[in-house]
Formats: structure tokens, sequence, C-alpha cells
């Protein structure tokens, strides 16, 4: 409640920061909407808006680390605390610790103004009692010797045991430590150019141009990795529709399919629509994609794409991916996409709070709904079609396993034995090593997202 004729107190980095922090351990909300809606409403802009997404990902990404060095400075525990003043000190911490470039006093002194503004002078005390005893101390603030690999590796790059566990079973000590290295590591900002309107060397240069620093990308045809650019989403290019903002390894799913111009496409989990609309643009606005989302406000998306890139070769249904069946008659498309739902493990990278909000329990549940996915999927394609399974994930279960079951159960399909050039490139060479099914990024391979592709080819007419 604001007093006689004050006005409300004015927005800063770190009241933005914390009130996001604060709903998204209280409403398990995701950090990058509320973050987008807390940043339009607060009217911060340029280097303040950059602290507060800084505070924010850096926060969550660094959680279970920060609670473990900063609970023997909290008398009563970081547990019984108030969730706003848990996190107060969490993101202060954040800054003293993770941070070089702010001063310590100055991280301290609006800790204590914040806490004077949201509590009582108690709370305020109790801040910067802690603070001030965590500058002192900072030098001491060392993990334990001794832990074990999954204890280290968790403490370490702050990831929850549990998937560390995995990881390790999966992978090994060394490329799960990778894995989790990399997930804490800032996402490369690229962009797809719209074959159907320009050319990436006609964007390449109206990029520098523009003074942006930009290459093309090493993975795909159509992408560019901007630095420094900010928001793409927000330029003219993007309104324009002479781009879309997309991860180079999701770039990889429409070179995967092979989309020929005059082809019957259908992409069954379609929104938001980035891979979609790289295929209607691979098809030189001929032919028929058919996007298909579960939910109509995310069709709607899709939607908004195809007319922003000016697309009129995309058509829109909505429904349960597993019962197209139903809808759609067997043996009908040349190409097909299951983009399907997954556990997301490879992009934590750019949504941090995924890491503590997954369990091992979803993950065995989303696999029950692939393997529906996918048998649904394979009846729709054409013999002699192609059916990409892809995810954002680096799970096994989801990935390989997913595949190899599908195949067992249908002798018709067998793994397409031609590979997309892009597969071989160096930044991929890892990955095509891996495995002997479909191609696994991790996300420390290309800086990209972790993500699995397979294409399965349809040899016959199932019986």
């Amino acid at each position: 409640m604001s007093s006689g004729g004050r006005s409300p107190a004015k927005s800063t980095s770190r009241s933005v920061a914390l009130q996001v922090l604060t709903a998204v351990e209280q409403e398990s909300a995701y950090s990058n909407l509320l973050l987008n809606g807390a940043l339009q409403k607060s009217g911060l802009s340029g280097p303040d808006a950059g602290l507060a997404t800084e505070l924010v990902y850096g926060t969550i990404q660094r959680l279970n680390t920060i609670d473990f060095l900063l609970e023997p400075f909290v008398t009563k525990g970081m547990g019984k605390l108030a969730p706003w003043v848990r996190n107060l000190l969490r993101m202060s911490f954040y800054q003293l610790y993770y941070l070089d470039r702010i001063p310590p006093h100055a991280v301290v002194n609006e800790a204590v103004n914040l806490a004077k503004k949201r509590g009582h002078q108690g709370i305020s005390g109790m801040v910067n009692g802690v603070l001030r005893n965590v500058l002192r101390r900072k030098e001491e603030l060392k993990l334990p010797e001794g832990l074990s690999p999954v204890q280290r590796i968790a403490l370490e790059h702050s990831h929850p045991e549990w998937l560390v566990a995995r990881l390790l079973e999966q992978y090994g000590e060394q490329t799960a430590e990778s894995i989790c290295r990399a997930n804490n590591e800032p996402p490369s900002i690229s962009i797809r150019v719209n074959r159907a309107k320009t050319s990436r060397e006609d964007m390449l240069k109206l990029l520098k141009e523009q003074g942006l620093s930009a290459a093309p990308s090493k993975l795909s045809r159509d992408g560019i990795v901007v630095e420094g650019g900010g928001n793409m989403a927000l330029t003219p290019w993007y309104r324009e529709g002479l781009i879309s903002v997309q991860d180079e390894s999701s770039m990889l799913v429409a070179e995967a399919l092979d989309p020929e111009p005059g082809m019957s496409v259908l992409d069954c989990c379609a929104a938001p629509g980035g891979k979609t609309c790289h295929i209607a643009e691979m098809m030189q606005g001929s032919g028929l994609v058919l996007a298909n989302d579960i939910h109509p406000h995310k069709a709607k998306l899709v939607e908004d794409q195809a007319n922003r890139l000016g697309l009129t070769n995309i058509d829109i249904s909505t429904g349960d991916a597993s019962k197209l069946g139903e809808r759609l008659e067997r043996n009908s498309f040349d190409r097909i996409l299951l983009d399907a739902p997954c556990s997301g493990l490879g992009v934590i990278r750019r949504k941090p709070d995924l890491k503590w909000a997954k369990t091992a329990g979803d993950i065995a549940e989303i696999a029950g709904i692939q393997r529906t996915l996918l048998d649904t999927a394979g009846a729709l394609l054409k013999p002699g079609g192609l059916l990409v399974y892809s995810t954002c994930t680096i799970e096994p279960r989801e990935n390989v396993e997913m595949v190899s079951s599908f195949l067992s159960r249908h002798p018709e399909f067998e793994l397409a034995e031609d590979k997309p050039s892009a597969w071989e490139t160096e930044p991929l060479a890892e990955a095509s090593a891996r495995g002997s099914l479909g191609l696994q990024i991790l996300p420390q391979d290309a800086h990209s997202d972790g993500f699995y592709i397979a294409r399965l080819r349809k040899k016959y007419e199932q019986a």
C-alpha cells in the first residue's frame, strides 16, 4: 500500500528480478515467460533489462550451489525464510559470488533497500548481516573435498543429483560433466533465413551493414549466428518475414526431412511453427504442409508465423496427434515429421528452471506418449516415404531406445541409409560418431541445443 500522494516505487533491475524469482518458486511458472512479461511492464531497457535477465537466469541456473553455500550463514536455515527473502539472498549471493563487474557494496545496499521496502527493520538487518558475513568469508567458500562424482558434479555445475546420476550412467563421468557445464553457458542467438524471400548471403550483408557481428551457421545452410544483436524478434527483418529465430540444432530437422516442392507433408506436433515454416520454405511455396497441434491457441501461433513469412502452402489442423489416424488417410503423406513432446533436457541452457522442475517419473510418462505418436505417424506415411522423429532432449529412453523399439515393432520401416550432408560437418563429428540410430547432439558438441533426430524410411505397406 502506498501512503498519501507517494508515487509507486520505480522498478529497478533487482526489484524485477526478485519479483520473477519469487513467482517462479511459488507458482512453478516458466521463468522466460514471467521475465518477458515483467520486463515489458517495468519499462526497463538496455543494460537494466540485461541485468534483470542475468540475475533471473543466473540465480536459477546456480540454485543448489547457491543454497548449499548460503545455508551456514542463515541462522534459522534457508527453508524457514519467506520465499521473497530467500530469493533476495540467493540473487544477492549470485552477484557477490559469480559476477565480478558489480561492486559488492552496491549489491548489499540494494538488497537492504529492497528488504526495507518489502519487509520490516528486522528483515533488512538480517539481510545486511548475512551478506556482509558472506563478503567477509568469500575466500573460504569452497565445495567440500571427497564428494562422490554425482555429488561433486551436482554441486559444481548446479544440477539435481537424480539427473547427474542418470547422465553418469548413460554417458560416463567426463561427458556427463561436459553436458552439465555446457548447460550453464549462455545460449547462442541464431536466426534462420527465409529462403522464399532472401538468401543467406544477402541477409549477412544486411546484418553487417547494421554493425552486427554475424557468421554463417556451420550446422545449417539456412542459419546465421548473431552476436550481441539482442532480441532478433524485435527487428524489422523479423517483422518483414526475412528471418525467424531458431536454434541451429532445430534447423537440422527440416533438412533431415528433405521435403521437395509439390510433396504432401504432415507435421504432427507443429507449434510454435519454426520447423513447419522451414519445411514450407524449402518446398518453395508448392505442395502442402499440414501442421497439426493439440492446442488451438498454439496452432494459432503456427498460423501467425506462416502469415508473417508469407507462406501459403501451410494448412492448420487442431487435435490430438495420437488420433490423426481417425481423420487422415493411411499411406497418404510423402514426408512426416514427429517433433515429439519430450522432457526437454536438451534445452536447459535456455530454460534453466527445467532441471529443477523435471523428475525421473516425467521421462517414463512422456515415453509412453511418444510411443503411441510414432505408431500413429508410421501408418500415415506412403511406402517409400520418410518419417523424421525428433526431440529436444538427450535422454536415451526418449531417443535411441524409442526408435529401436519402433523398428522392432514395425518391420516395414528401416533406418534411412543416406545421411544429410549437415550431419557430416566438423561440429557434429562427435555427435555422428555417438550412436548408430540417428543423430544425438549434446549441448557441448556445437554450442547448440541438445537434440535428437532419426530418419525412418517406409519400405512397404503395413499388413
